[in-house]
């Protein structure tokens, strides 16, 4: 009897050390998820447009396919590469992240510049190219929801890969890094599937709800979303442009040189000492995020004329 009762206690002392590794796993998934910020919310605002000018009945499979790619990429693709990284190759992690970052901030320059300089895109439209069928379209368009994906995706495996701690071992590692991915690709794709329905549930309101209010209410959503569609633009753009620049300042005083970061620091500090204790914190992440989101926007456009170039001589060259 006394064997059995030991053996329970030690039963439920394995049981009480995997918890505490699963509640680990899941607290650190959960922060460095965190640190992902940018690319999450610029993956949430650039996918609504895959599904733009489809019936509303192949809005939801459409997203579900790119969810599904998502998960992929994310598990059996750069999940494997990330881990063999991390074990082999660790050096090479800062320099994927100043490459994400430089992405980061060339994308999010790239639409406040067109914001700033609107382009002609109809003369770029071929008058004599063939109209594509409802069905290759949407073949079309997921391909290119599931290219984003892959790059932001990327972007967001390393960034997690590098907020993690790196004294685990390598299956505490691949298990946090992939809840942590498939955690992001929940959130981001039910935030879009939830979008992209919104103004369909919002007109189904105004039009069969029973009492008056909530027929308001369904207005009232059908007539809120454009806004909401361009607030949510341009919140992921300036996220984007945030945690870029915070990504290249870190890598490059990861890689090579601290002065950015110390500078950015040291301006932060002094700002917040100047403010009630009570707001300290809040003063110095403010002012390093803007900072932070300077040195992201100047990179940004300071990129524009280079990838110009680069397409310009991989067409010609293609030609």
């Amino acid at each position: 009897m006394s064997g059995l009762l030991a053996l329970l206690d030690d039963v439920a002392a394995i049981a009480k050390v995997a918890s505490a590794s699963i509640d680990d796993i899941a607290s650190q998934a959960a922060r460095a998820g965190v640190k992902a910020a940018g690319a999450v919310i610029d993956d949430a605002a650039v996918t609504p447009k895959y599904v733009h000018g489809f019936q509303a009945a192949r809005e939801l499979p459409i997203v579900w396919k790119i969810a599904r790619a998502s998960i992929f990429n994310k598990i059996v693709i750069l999940l494997p590469i990330a881990m063999l990284l991390s074990r082999f190759a660790p050096w090479v992690i800062p320099y994927l992240l100043l490459l994400g970052g430089l992405y980061l901030c060339y994308e999010g320059a790239e639409k406040v510049y067109h914001w700033l300089v609107p382009h002609d895109t109809l003369s770029k439209i071929d008058p004599d190219a063939t109209p594509l069928d409802a069905t290759h379209l949407e073949e079309q368009r997921v391909k290119g929801a599931i290219k984003t994906d892959f790059i932001l995706s990327a972007e967001i495996m390393t960034i997690i890969l590098a907020a993690l701690d790196p004294d685990q071992s390598v299956w505490f590692e691949a298990a946090a890094l992939g809840l942590a991915g498939i955690g992001i690709t929940v959130i981001v794709y039910g935030a879009v599937a939830v979008i992209v329905k919104a103004d369909d549930v919002g007109l189904a309101l105004a039009e069969g709800a029973r009492t008056e209010a909530v027929r308001a209410i369904g207005r009232g959503i059908v007539r809120g979303m454009p806004t909401f569609l361009k607030v949510l633009t341009i919140v992921g753009t300036a996220a984007m442009i945030w945690v870029g620049g915070s990504i290249v300042v870190h890598a490059v005083g990861e890689i090579v040189w601290h002065g950015p970061y110390e500078v950015i620091h040291h301006a932060a500090v002094w700002v917040a000492d100047r403010v009630p204790a009570s707001l300290h914190g809040a003063v110095e992440w403010t002012v390093t995020a803007l900072l932070d989101g300077i040195v992201g926007l100047a990179l940004g456009l300071a990129l524009i004329p280079v990838v110009g170039l680069v397409k310009g001589g991989v067409n010609s060259n293609a030609h």
